[in-house]
């Protein structure tokens, strides 16, 4: 005996148009030891997600499920599962990959049960991005009041989050952004400088800002050129953390690029291969954003989908058309 749901599934690596809507059987009994049936409200759409997608991060196999974000109503417990019952809300975040469905089974220990305030909308487009900004600004390179900052992608899902956590810890937040309109939305969110980098040099705007002296730490996930440049926007001893390479490879660096005259660090963090799977530092972390929300903290929702239309919204993150998180509707 079976039940079935609707879940978009990778068959093969490549664009937008490999995504496809299938309809999955799950077999009865339904879920095994330690683990628990997901009825799914939201799933987040990161670029992890493209990034398998793609093929430049491998899945175990295939086909298989995407998406490693999602919030909803626990259905069913498996046995030995504790402290979950039937119509517990809870969001996840992290491997394995497959919140782009109406149901699923996942591990119970990847659950965090939610507080009453937080929608089920809110928290999957604020988990992953709140660890992230807890990874970087917790673990990678605490903050200090007065430190400051430069987000790259400022008005993106880490980017709106991000300068929203820095802020909270006295810092200052440089952001860049792409046009007029995520202008706005960064200053909405905290950004204290806002950069235009199309119109304008991006290293030079920051040493304007900052008196000469450059940004104590940087989040880039663009890659590519902004990357290299970047080195030059960093004061003595700051920091770059590379998260992603939306807009290009990440390029061959000579490690005498970072010193002795520049005396900079890169760091090349994870959240889902090393801050995630932690059994002890991610109920811990997760707690703490979620923490965060109840006292104000707010992602931007940029834009919801229906689950059928994943490949358009895969379409419209690549193409830098939204701000904020992009989630689909489940």
């Amino acid at each position: 005996m079976s039940t079935t749901t609707r879940a978009i599934r990778l068959h093969a690596t490549g664009g937008p148009e490999v995504l496809s809507l299938d309809t999955v059987a799950q077999a009865e009994p339904g879920p095994g030891p330690g683990e628990i049936l997901v009825r799914q409200s939201f799933a987040g759409v990161n670029f992890v997600d493209i990034y398998h997608r793609t093929g430049l991060y491998g899945q175990p196999a295939l086909p298989a499920g995407l998406g490693v974000e999602g919030a909803g109503t626990v259905e069913r417990v498996g046995p030995g599962v504790t402290g979950l019952r039937e119509g517990d809300r809870i969001a996840y975040a992290g491997l394995p990959a497959g919140s782009y469905a109406e149901r699923r089974l996942l591990p119970a220990e990847r659950a965090i049960r939610l507080p009453d305030a937080i929608g089920f909308d809110v928290a999957a487009a604020v988990l992953v991005r709140g660890l992230t900004a807890h990874m970087l600004f917790e673990r990678v390179r605490p903050l200090r009041p007065g430190d400051t900052v430069l987000i790259q992608a400022a008005a993106g899902g880490v980017g709106v989050i991000a300068t929203q956590w820095a802020k909270r810890r006295g810092a200052t937040v440089i952001g860049t952004v792409g046009d007029a309109r995520k202008a706005e939305v960064a200053k909405a969110h905290g950004v204290d400088h806002v950069i235009l980098y199309r119109e304008t040099d991006f290293v030079a705007a920051v040493r304007e800002a900052t008196g000469g002296l450059g940004a104590d730490m940087a989040i880039d996930g663009v890659g590519g050129d902004t990357l290299l440049r970047t080195f030059d926007a960093m004061a003595p001893y700051g920091l770059i953390a590379s998260l992603g390479q939306v807009g290009g490879s990440l390029p061959t660096i000579d490690v005498g690029e970072l010193g002795p005259a520049r005396s900079i660090a890169l760091a090349r963090p994870s959240v889902l291969r090393h801050y995630l799977p932690d059994p002890v530092v991610y109920p811990r972390a997760a707690a703490e954003v979620l923490a965060e929300v109840e006292a104000g903290l707010r992602p931007l929702i940029g834009a919801v989908y229906p689950l059928a239309e994943a490949a358009e919204a895969h379409r419209a993150l690549e193409a830098g058309r939204t701000s904020g998180s992009v989630l689909l509707q489940t």
